[in-house]
């Protein structure tokens, strides 16, 4: 074992990934040829490391921004994800051994070591709020200093017992009377006011989140909403200006967020993802899960067809012998599947409907992660959500491995992008104040003192 695994892996040993797993995951095919993204005014120079912790698989990428601002991956590594359940860990000691892994391995193939890494966010139930914060300038010009105070301000207000906040993303300004202003400063006013989306999480997932990144050694530069991550790597501009919704299907939750007028403007989370859909196989037929994951992923779709009761597909039942083989037929395995995915749009539909913002989602949906690449599912979801429906997948991106060219590794495609400084108004501002540790820093810093 190299140096840089026994760092990483001490006291623990990392498993290898299931194979059919990543046959699944790098079926996606190779990479189209990306699109030169403008390098945003605030791109970070250097090396960045983020990590995609899900229910099916643990990803690492490495990656720089070259000259021209285009993000170029100098390292990645996938494997099994251990210990996590829809999203949150229920195993330190797994959990830990699998991101161990896979970092060490990325570490190897960018030929450095990485301190800091961005983190994805979907456990804990994030939930997503918007605020409105007045601040008294005076009549001078406003400055950066009271752009942080209107910030910190709204995440003391929307402190909740039992949750962490992770974003408080301003949206909007208004200095007076005049509405949508989108960088106050040097503007002079009386009143500022701001609109600001927080995001939060429970308090236990994200510490169990932390404490597991902390064991591995790792220093966790910041959480990223998973929904915006996806985002950040699938919408072009005029989808983010016009609204979209991206649905980010993963193996243990299915993620939402709205982009409008280049903003996030909502996120949830659903604990429903592919993997409930293998359980329902495999109680429905009473076979084992592994071969209800090979049916999903072979013969499953979202769109029956007439030819599905004369397709017969060999299964084996639960405490038989492998060789003891039934049949059925297709349409049997399709039956179970519609149900659930049904579900889940008109989940997400109500999700929309309750967070009163159907007009700011738009016409246009994207689907992304993994569960996102099942036949049929794109009509599926017009009739249930309406309007234009596509498959997104990373984009933007130099180096990207083959195995990461489908739309379950959109999430870390959007944290390289988040990380360097992409989809972040007023990104060339720090927002927390100088020599004040944000509430995230203080509790990596709690937990690290005692591990």
């Amino acid at each position: 074992m190299n140096d840089v695994a026994r760092r990483r892996m001490s006291p623990v040993l990392a498993k290898e990934p299931e194979p059919d797993l990543l046959e699944k995951l790098s079926s996606a095919g190779p990479p189209d040829p990306p699109d030169a993204a403008p390098r945003t005014r605030s791109a970070r120079s250097g090396t960045f490391g983020v990590l995609d912790v899900g229910s099916t698989k643990v990803c690492c990428m490495i990656g720089r921004t070259d000259p021209d601002g285009v993000i170029r991956i100098i390292g990645s590594a996938l494997r099994a994800s251990r210990g996590v359940r829809a999203g949150g860990i229920v195993d330190l000691d797994a959990a830990s051994q699998a991101i161990a892994g896979v970092v060490a391995e990325a570490e190897d193939k960018a030929g450095q070591r990485i301190e800091h890494y961005w983190v994805n966010l979907s456990c804990g139930q994030p939930e997503s709020r918007l605020y409105t914060v007045e601040w008294p300038v005076g009549g001078r010009a406003v400055t950066e200093h009271d752009l942080r105070r209107v910030v910190q301000e709204g995440g003391r207000r929307a402190l909740i017992t039992g949750r962490e906040i992770i974003h408080v993303v301003p949206l909007m300004f208004a200095v007076d009377e005049t509405q949508g202003v989108s960088d106050p400063r040097r503007m002079h006013c009386d009143q500022l006011r701001a609109k600001l989306h927080v995001i939060d999480a429970a308090s236990s997932a994200v510490h169990n989140l932390i404490a597991t990144i902390g064991r591995c050694k790792l220093q966790l530069e910041e959480l990223v909403s998973a929904p915006l991550a996806s985002g950040l790597a699938t919408l072009v501009e005029d989808e983010r200006q016009l609204g979209t919704t991206v649905i980010d299907m993963g193996g243990g939750t299915t993620g939402m967020a709205v982009f409008s007028e280049g903003q996030l403007l909502h996120t949830a989370h659903l604990r429903i993802g592919g993997l409930h859909i293998t359980k329902d196989i495999a109680q429905g037929l009473s076979t084992p899960l592994a071969q209800a994951e090979r049916l999903k992923t072979l013969y499953g779709s979202a769109q029956p067809s007439p030819d599905d009761e004369r397709e017969m597909l060999p299964i084996s039942l639960v405490g038989e012998e492998e060789h003891d083989v039934h049949k059925i037929p297709r349409s049997k395995v399709i039956s179970i599947i519609v149900p659930r995915l049904e579900e889940t749009f008109e989940m997400v539909r109500a999700q929309l409907d309750a967070a009163g913002i159907t007009r700011e989602a738009g016409h246009r949906v994207v689907l992304t992660g993994g569960a996102s690449q099942m036949p049929g599912l794109r009509d599926m979801a017009t009739r249930i959500l309406g309007g234009q429906v596509r498959l997104g997948k990373p984009a933007h991106l130099r180096g990207l491995p083959d195995f990461a060219a489908g739309p379950a590794f959109a999430t870390a495609s959007g944290l390289l992008a988040w990380a360097s400084g992409s989809g972040r108004h007023l990104a060339d501002i720090k927002l927390e104040e100088d020599g004040a540790p944000t509430l995230l820093a203080r509790i990596v810093k709690y937990i690290g003192d005692r591990l």
